[in-house]
């Protein structure tokens, strides 16, 4: 195998690992809850530890990245994800989980720097860097479809499951990092970085002041918020609020992200048709219709549990929808971003894309985690409509900006 070999398929499988590993938020809030005795305003913390540690990582990487080594930084990330999986396990608390949250977020932010910019130096064209990137995000998505089925191996399958079995996927993650790790470290060395490369903090924090960057950054923020939001607290909304069994609920989780992955797969080739602009207006409509819908629907369910899939209620099936409208959103409006800016400032928007939409999925869970502690479940679901719409006002202000202003260099 030759090291340009090894060093792509060190780059698939440590994304595949990352996107289970980031992706298990919403069935250790159902586990903990269930097993470790953790409140629901303490489990919206989770997400907080991962995002928080992302951005503000992220934010450091920028500058630092390159004098630590792309090679040395990701192979010191993966070295310390694998000692966060072994802390689950081995501690099985609630403060091994906020830590282990904390160590994995830092770790992906070295990562998905370093992957990125290694990208570039595997490939020789702009075509081919498309084309190597769709590839290592299609092993993240795997990764996030994955995990929720192995989830489900490891969760009972009656209504309430209070053992601590669950605890043990840990070790299986520990090893496949460890596999990426070992990999990694037969890769080649680092290649020493361009002069002026490491000074991007001042130029990403002068480009959040200018009017497109900021409305971008209200609508990341936005959609952020909404997709965290549902997407951590699925299984707990589908095993509390649905009355379905544990293992069906964190396999509807795992349905919603396919449905992510379909949406974007087929996003592109139905805005390449109709044009970005009306496709997300029916996108957020879409959301916003089903999120009204599941509602009601959540509150008139049968008081016996579900049983299986041929009973699951019609509210489950609703999610899926949102998962297919919200999909394409995301990635279009970065794109409608990079598009109207200048090349040589993509570097630094992409690190004030990651930053924002870190504390975006942070804030989303944290305040998802509050409604449903304070009110039912439905109605903290229901809540998302006022993001959503949020995310519709600042849509058109993008479009405006797109037109009217382009990022300065």
């Amino acid at each position: 195998m030759s090291p340009r070999t090894r060093l792509i398929l060190a780059m698939a499988l440590t994304y595949l690992a990352y996107g289970m590993m980031l992706n298990t938020v919403g069935t250790v809030i159902l586990r903990a809850i269930a097993s470790l005795g953790v409140t629901k305003a303490g489990a919206g913390w989770f997400d907080g530890c991962k995002d928080v540690s992302i951005a503000a990582v992220s934010f450091l990487t920028a500058s630092y990245l390159t004098r630590i080594g792309i090679r040395r930084a990701m192979t010191g990330a993966l070295a310390l994800s694998v000692a966060a999986c072994l802390l689950m396990p081995l501690a099985g608390a609630y403060w091994a989980i906020c830590l282990h949250f904390v160590m994995i977020g830092t770790a992906f932010a070295f990562i998905k720097v370093g992957i990125y910019t290694l990208i570039g130096q595997v490939t020789d064209s702009p075509r081919a860097h498309a084309a190597m990137a769709s590839v290592i995000e299609g092993c993240f998505m795997v990764g996030v479809l994955g995990v929720s089925v192995l989830f489900s191996l490891f969760v009972g399958r009656g209504l309430i499951d209070t053992s601590h079995d669950w605890l043990n996927l840990y070790w299986i993650l520990a090893g496949l990092c460890a596999a990426c790790l070992a990999l990694m470290l037969t890769t080649s060395p680092d290649r020493p970085a361009p002069s002026g490369e490491t000074q991007s903090i001042p130029a990403m924090l002068a480009l959040a002041r200018l009017p497109l960057v900021m409305v971008f950054i209200l609508c990341a923020f936005s959609y952020v918020f909404v997709e965290q939001g549902i997407g951590t607290w699925l299984p707990t909304f589908n095993n509390e609020v649905l009355r379905m069994p544990q293992s069906m609920s964190v396999l509807a989780g795992s349905l919603f992200a396919g449905a992510l992955a379909l949406g974007r797969l087929g996003g592109g080739v139905v805005i390449a048709r109709f044009g970005w602009y009306r496709v997300v207006n029916v996108s957020l409509a879409a959301v916003a219709l089903a999120i009204m819908a599941i509602v009601p629907l959540s509150h008139h369910l049968s008081p016996a549990p579900v049983s299986d899939w041929a009973h699951a209620p019609l509210a489950m099936w609703l999610f899926l929808a949102i998962g297919l409208f919200m999909a394409p959103i995301y990635p279009t409006l970065v794109s409608v971003l990079l598009s109207s800016s200048p090349k040589v400032r993509h570097a630094e928007l992409m690190g004030l894309v990651v930053i924002f939409s870190a504390l975006g999925g942070t804030t989303g869970s944290r305040l998802t985690a509050m409604l449903f502690s304070g009110l039912d479940g439905a109605t903290a679901f229901g809540c998302m409509v006022v993001p959503i719409a949020v995310l519709a006002v600042g849509v058109t202000m993008l479009r405006r900006r797109q037109v009217l202003a382009t990022v300065a260099d």
